[in-house]
């Protein structure tokens, strides 16, 4: 039974045993949904699953909202859209901040998780609700790496994938950005070894901190550049006889503000833990390699990358189409916005989208091709 359309709901899924031999005891699954389901839910069905990205939560239709809705690209007159937290995520979903079953907050006992893992419990999410199959998936950046895992691990559950603004796996320059925001966080000295909820206190300089990092990656140097220059903030003076906190440049200003708008809705052990777990994303492990990995792939795919993103450039998803075993599209969005650019450029992305939802209608399905060769067992 979904929840009711909009509403946040949670799904227990029960224990999720991490790739790395961990166990998450008891784990929750939150999400909503717009649409009606239409169609058989372990087969043919109008189902879209939406994947967000680090930061974001399962209220698609508002951080999405050129995207989502009657009429508009994944049109819920039509699609029933359902959108998930990421495990290990602070907006309903099980992660460091949730009540550990033997109380208090699971904190430091909140094991480290990779993009798989959050794909295994998005997988037991939909079994818990009878759904065996959808008909697309979608997701941009850190979406897009767990769309990418959803079409490896479980092929035989979706029928179409939309992959957005991310790699096969993280680089060595993805690493080490990020590895700089979670050390900002691990060494604010309120972070008390990840165990500092319910007291009073949180690593919130740190998790500033890791967000101005991590927002340059997200914004093009094109688009900041254009709109601060060197200008100062209004009524500061940067270029005073002696540096002072005080007295910035617009563009140090912006980024803190970004930073202080993180800490008023994020959690900061969350952010390790997603940081971490992109960080761990190479879908190559133990599959014999990166291309070896994308050239078993039977589901059809369409990929799209950003002309100016820092954070996954270019070349990543140019690589991901060279490589693919059943690539359905490539397309290239092009705007000085960089990495966010598949949030941000509404025109752009509506076209994208149209475009992969026409493809899914005209092309068959791995399903539907090996069920024409009697391969039935896929």
């Amino acid at each position: 039974m979904l929840s009711a359309e909009g509403e946040l709901a949670t799904v227990a899924i029960g224990d999720v045993h991490t790739e790395a031999g961990a166990v998450i005891e008891d784990a929750h699954i939150a999400y909503r949904r717009w649409g009606v389901p239409r169609g058989d839910l372990g087969g043919k069905n109008n189902i879209l699953l939406v994947e967000h990205a680090l930061t974001g939560d399962s209220d698609a239709a508002d951080w999405w909202c050129e995207a989502i809705g009657p009429g508009k690209a994944l049109d819920t007159d039509e699609w029933c859209v359902i959108c998930t937290n990421a495990l290990g995520s602070c907006y309903g979903s099980t992660g460091p901040a949730s009540e550990h079953p033997d109380g208090g907050a699971w904190g430091s006992r909140f094991p480290a998780i990779n993009i798989r893992d959050m794909v295994h419990a998005e997988r037991a999410f939909l079994e818990a609700l009878g759904i065996g199959r959808v008909h697309a998936i979608i997701g941009g950046s850190m979406g897009g790496a767990r769309t990418l895992e959803w079409t490896l691990l479980y092929p035989e559950t979706v029928d179409y994938a939309l992959v957005l603004a991310v790699s096969a796996r993280a680089s060595a320059w993805q690493i080490g950005i990020q590895t700089a925001q979670i050390t900002s966080i691990t060494q604010d000295p309120d972070w008390h070894g990840g165990d500092y909820h319910g007291t009073g206190c949180a690593p919130n300089a740190g998790l500033a901190a890791a967000r101005r990092i991590a927002h340059l990656t997200y914004r093009g140097e094109l688009e900041i550049d254009e709109r601060f220059g060197t200008s100062a903030q209004a009524g500061e003076n940067p270029l005073g006889p002696f540096r002072a906190d005080g007295q910035r440049f617009a563009a140090q200003s912006y980024l803190e503000h970004q930073g202080k708008k993180l800490t008023e809705r994020f959690d900061a052990a969350s952010y390790v833990t997603l940081t971490e777990a992109l960080n761990r994303h190479d879908v190559g492990r133990g599959r014999g390699g990166l291309n070896k990995a994308l050239a078993s792939s039977t589901v059809p795919t369409m990929i799209m990358g950003v002309d100016t993103d820092i954070l996954y450039p270019y070349h990543q998803q140019e690589h991901l189409s060279r490589n693919l075993g059943n690539l359905l599209a490539m397309a290239k969005l092009s705007s000085p916005v960089g990495h966010d650019a598949f949030l941000v450029e509404a025109r752009q992305m509506d076209q994208i989208l149209r475009n992969f939802i026409t493809l899914t209608k005209e092309t068959p399905s791995a399903r539907e091709v090996a069920a024409e060769r009697g391969a039935y067992d896929i």
